[in-house]
């Protein structure tokens, strides 16, 4: 009797046990889920593809878009957001949030893929607008945008020689106080800057210059996505390294025999992140 009293006992504490157990981590998971419509949130959005998420680590979205000062009840426009790494992120985000998001394009309809990804499916990545922005469009908003943010474009902007034209049309689509985030790969400050930027890389001066001239005041800098790795001098430029990893020139088929293991080591370029503000008068 006694035997089999300790037995139930003991069995029974090891249910107390396991119950417990159960209860704190089902706490811990509840504690660390994200808060919905948070960033944290966002990123978790099942529309976004295996490979996006795994450069989360090197893109840091939730930081950056914090750094910039997006807010779930903005209006942004993101220009030129190629595969839509940031806008699976911020679609659902400011969706959720009751903000908007305007995506633009090179061409006066949106890409196939684009379109068919994004812009097809609301119930996933919420409402996405469309714009041209070219060297020849129109305005991209009615000076009431929040946030206007680029990631890695602006090199693309020199080479076809409208840079100044978009950061102008950044300023006008702004409201007064509205903020510009730039991502780009970052060149050596000494030297001189190629005006088309053929290799990828801009000075920070030059980002700024642009900026500046279009109307805006320059206000923080982030070193959030630097990378001092990255030795700048690449022979076939910012597209030696990864995502890309370009193992001959443009218009070239690849070369198997091209040694790609420094470049991989290296990992993804050297980054500034920059925040402008419109003037608030």
């Amino acid at each position: 009797m006694t035997h089999s009293f300790f037995k139930s006992a003991r069995t029974g504490g090891a249910v107390l046990g396991l119950s417990l157990a159960s209860v704190l981590a089902t706490a811990e998971a509840v504690l660390a889920a994200p808060v919905d419509g948070s960033l944290e949130w966002a990123i978790t959005n099942p529309g976004r593809t295996p490979d996006e998420i795994a450069r989360d680590s090197v893109r840091k979205p939730v930081e950056e878009l914090t750094f910039i000062g997006v807010k779930p009840n903005h209006k942004v426009v993101e220009i030129w957001p190629g595969g839509g790494y940031f806008s699976a992120i911020l679609g659902p985000y400011l969706t959720k949030g009751g903000g908007s998001l305007i995506a633009t394009g090179f061409k006066d309809e949106p890409g196939k893929a684009y379109k068919e990804r994004f812009l097809d499916k609301p119930e996933v990545f919420g409402k996405i607008a469309y714009k041209p922005f070219s060297d020849k469009s129109g305005p991209l908003a009615s000076g009431d945008a929040d946030v206007v943010v680029t990631f890695r474009n602006v090199h693309n902007w020199m080479a076809m020689g409208f840079a100044d034209k978009a950061f102008s049309d950044f300023y006008a689509a702004l409201k007064p106080g509205g903020i510009l985030g730039v991502e780009e790969h970052r060149a050596p400050a000494t030297g001189t800057q190629d005006p088309k930027a053929d290799n990828g890389y801009v000075q920070e001066a030059v980002v700024k210059a642009f900026a500046a001239k279009a109307g805006f005041e320059f206000v923080k800098s982030s070193e959030l996505l630097a990378n001092p790795k990255d030795t700048k001098d690449h022979p076939f430029g910012v597209w030696t390294l990864p995502p890309t990893l370009r193992s001959s020139p443009f218009g070239q088929p690849n070369d198997p025999n091209f040694d790609q293991t420094k470049y991989k080591a290296m990992g993804e370029a050297d980054n500034m992140l920059l925040v402008f503000r419109k003037s608030a008068k």
